[in-house]
Formats: structure tokens, C-alpha cells, sequence
């Protein structure tokens, strides 16, 4: 069997989505805690045939205990978001009753010379659980013919 290692839950809720949405088998998937769990996992999973889900800075945990590695660049958000596009995002955020607060994070000090995907990414990363909430409802607002490649591209290879 295939499993999948994701580095944390909000990964795993994606591929999850997105496998549903495409009528697919929902894969094995393993949240690791973070790149660096990734070799302990591996070695827990010998005889199995292992992928790997992992944003661009963490990629070499990954590569050097897993051969098939796939990218998300700079992270799933961010592949989500240059998916979808930041209107499209914003109206999820809308539909979730948020977004006045996140018109108050765009009006921080802090953030306001920085990009909307920027603070996009602070916005998802602010709360606890809303990460991985915000990939389940990204993905499912997430047109089929516009899945980001490494999303693909790992499901295909299952």
C-alpha cells in the first residue's frame, strides 16, 4: 500500500478534499508533525511504498528519506491561493463570517506594505486549527481543472 507523508494536518485535509472531489480512493495519509518527522516515520513504514507532501524550505527532510517527493512552493497555502486567486479566497473567508478580521490583519502596522498573499498567510496560521480549516474549505472551493501540481501530482502517482 501507498501512504502519503504530509508534514501537518492542514496538507492532509487537502489531499483529502481534493481526492474526494475527484472520485478517488481517499489514500493513506500521515501527518508527521512537521518535516522533521519524516525520517522517524519512514522508518516505521518499511515494506510500504512511501510519497511525500512538503512546502519548498523544508524539501530536503523529505528528499533524503523519500524518493518521490512533491513540492508545494512556498507552501500549500500559498499553492491554494495562486490556485484559486485572492478574490476567490477572500469570499471563502467572507462565507466563513471572517472577514472583517482579516481586513483588520491587512490594516496592522505590521502588515500593511505587505502582499495580500502574504497576509493571507497570516491570516491562516493566526488562529489555532484554522489552518488546516481553511485547507478543507480552500480545496473545496477549489475549481477541478485548477488543483495546484503538487496536489496532482501526488495523487496521481497513488
Amino acid at each position: 500500500m501507498t501512504v502519503i507523508l504530509v508534514e501537518g494536518d492542514s496538507d492532509a485535509a487537502a489531499l483529502e478534499v481534493i481526492a474526494r472531489r475527484l472520485g478517488l480512493p481517499t489514500p493513506r495519509i500521515l501527518a508527521v508533525g512537521g518535516s522533521k518527522g519524516a525520517r522517524r516515520a519512514v522508518t516505521s513504514l518499511a515494506g510500504e511504498r512511501v510519497l511525500g507532501l512538503v512546502d519548498a524550505k523544508e524539501r530536503d527532510d523529505f528528499a533524503r528519506v523519500i524518493d518521490d517527493v512533491f513540492v508545494c512552493d512556498p507552501d500549500l497555502e500559498g499553492e491554494l491561493v495562486r490556485a484559486l486567486g485572492t478574490d476567490a479566497v477572500e469570499a471563502v473567508i467572507a462565507q466563513q463570517g471572517e472577514l472583517e478580521s482579516f481586513r483588520r490583519l491587512q490594516r496592522q502596522p505590521a502588515q500593511r506594505l505587505r502582499s495580500t498573499e502574504a497576509q493571507l498567510a497570516r491570516f491562516f496560521g493566526g488562529r489555532s486549527g484554522n489552518k488546516a480549516r481553511y485547507a478543507r474549505l480552500l480545496a473545496e472551493a477549489l475549481p477541478l481543472d485548477r488543483i495546484p501540481a503538487p496536489l496532482a501530482g501526488i495523487l496521481a502517482a497513488v
